[in-house]
């Protein structure tokens, strides 16, 4: 368990242990219900770094991800992660592994079919939404060039 929050006053031992407190009398033991609530806290600050730690760890892979969405669609950064997303509810399937399912498919290993269907869906969808004249890809090309 990591040390309690320090307030400054109290200084730590020298081995970085808690300061002996029975003896001074500024000091009263934590409460059951103090305990209690450090402890809630504790266990909610575990939970929060082990979801980052997660995050931190799946975020290149969904990156890839989202630029092969890019490339597949195209769109834009925003498109690419509203696509991810779509697909990841639409499939009951987590975001992070939607996007290792199409980072390993690129590389030969079969996507999924529910994450197959959804993507494909989506990417029907981005590729022919309303106002996506001028964008960057071979579609938004060919759109300016009719125009000229």
């Amino acid at each position: 368990m990591p040390p309690a929050h320090r307030t400054g006053r109290e200084p730590a031992a020298a081995d970085g242990a808690e300061p002996d407190r029975s003896a001074d009398p500024g000091h009263a033991p934590l409460s059951a219900r103090e305990r209690e609530e450090l402890t809630a806290r504790i266990d909610e600050l575990d939970t929060e770094v082990g979801q980052l730690r997660e995050a931190l760890a799946s975020r290149p892979v969904i990156d890839q991800a989202r630029g092969m969405v890019m490339a597949l669609a195209p769109c834009d950064a925003e498109a690419a992660w509203q696509v991810l997303v779509r697909v990841s509810q639409h499939s009951n399937v987590k975001l992070r592994h939607v996007a290792a399912a199409l980072v390993s498919g690129a590389e030969g290993t079969a996507v999924p079919k529910p994450v197959r269907t959804h993507l494909a869906t989506a990417l029907r969808e981005v590729r022919t939404a309303p106002g996506r004249r001028g964008r960057s890809g071979p579609s938004g090309r060919r759109e300016v060039r009719a125009q000229r």
